[in-house]
């Protein structure tokens, strides 16, 4: 099998929030989403998808994956996509850095090996661990009430789960976290997650505030550094997200001690191969995972389903559905939230099919 054709298309995905904001007066309406298809000499197609949170996220942004497609997709015609490791060893000799840009083609890839096995893509990623995965639900940053309140909704809807998107002003993050704790049982799991907003000494005054409460700190800081200062100031648990990019920054922050949690991101790692390896590295070492990707819509939750699915239980700290908090639609077969959780398909690949009306027509293709 070889690849005859990469194509990509433009989608956009307005949320039904109206708006998601987080540290920083960072804030997004409408997500711009890019559709990849790897297309086979014998006619099959595999798709992924790229969705960055705007381009003052990550080093990551929208037009950025379609302009390094345009670069990169010609040095992979002619090769075989189910040697997905040989696959990504083409693509980073090809095009240094960029880790976003690979993730669409390795997650198409994935798609058509298991569209070729007859297997879906998490019996192919280790095997299908319980019978559904556990979900959280972002809270985007309001004011500390109005947070408090989307918390208590959601929690009604089944979220045992909860992102609390804090990292501004420290006064106001302390109220957030205080009134967010109280919606919420003892067994929900609570996260304030920073997403890089506070300085340190705002990240330290924040958790000896808390320090009487449940909750879970993530990526306070900008720098490793910098959380690695926080981390050993607090006795709470510590997500790491932005800087795990790597599978060197990974092993750096478990030498260091600096997690108890890693948020692994698809797009952040590039693709399905490059964050699998990193995962299996979290079974073997007993560290628990937050798996998921920066956003996307409906074959994004699908490849972060298998993924997760494919996780052991007992590491799967929590994913997230995407397509639940856009209006558009980008493909049938995803993965649908049920009181809080999510299943990963059963067909073969991801198991999904793009929505053509909804996603338009090719913006790029490279034979």
């Amino acid at each position: 099998m070889k690849i005859a054709r990469i194509f990509a298309h433009r989608v956009e995905l307005p949320l039904l929030e109206g708006a998601y904001r987080w540290s920083g007066g960072k804030e997004v309406s409408v997500f711009d989403s890019t559709i990849v298809g790897v297309e086979t000499e014998c006619g099959r197609v595999g798709y992924g998808e790229v969705c960055p949170l705007g381009p003052f996220y990550l080093p990551a942004y929208a037009e950025g994956v379609r302009t390094g497609l345009r670069e990169l997709a010609p040095h992979l015609i002619g090769w075989d996509p189910l040697e997905l490791t040989r696959l990504n060893q083409r693509m980073d000799a090809a095009l240094k850095g960029h880790p976003y840009v690979k993730s669409g083609i390795d997650i198409a890839c994935w798609d058509l090996l298991g569209q070729a096995t007859g297997l879906p893509v998490c019996v192919l990623l280790g095997g299908r661990f319980g019978e559904q995965i556990r979900l959280y639900r972002a809270i985007s940053q309001l004011p500390p009430e109005e947070m408090a309140e989307n918390v208590a909704s959601y929690r009604r809807q089944g979220y045992t789960r909860f992102q609390l998107k804090v990292g501004g002003n420290p006064d106001e993050d302390i109220e957030r976290i205080r009134l967010a704790r109280r919606m919420i049982e003892p067994t929900d799991r609570l996260v304030a997650d920073a997403n890089t907003g506070w300085t340190q000494h705002e990240a330290v005054r924040v958790v000896r505030a808390v320090r009487d409460l449940d909750v879970y700190i993530e990526q306070p800081c900008l720098t490793y550094e910098e959380c690695l200062a926080v981390r050993r100031q607090t006795d709470h648990p510590f997500i790491l997200d932005e800087n795990i990019d790597s599978l060197e920054m990974f092993l750096r922050a478990k030498s260091d001690l600096a997690m108890d949690v890693v948020n692994l991101k698809i797009s952040k790692l590039g693709g399905l191969t490059k964050t699998k390896q990193i995962r299996d590295l979290c079974v073997s070492l007993g560290i628990a995972m937050t798996l998921e990707d920066s956003w996307g819509g409906d074959i994004t939750t699908a490849a972060i389903a298998h993924l997760a699915h494919s996780t052991p239980e007992e590491l799967r700290f929590t994913s997230t559905d995407f397509n639940s908090y856009v209006s558009v639609s980008n493909a049938m077969g995803a993965p649908q939230r049920e009181q809080g959780f999510m299943r990963a398909g059963t067909a073969p690949g991801l198991g999904i099919t793009p929505r053509w009306d909804t996603i338009g027509p090719r913006v790029l293709e490279v034979t």
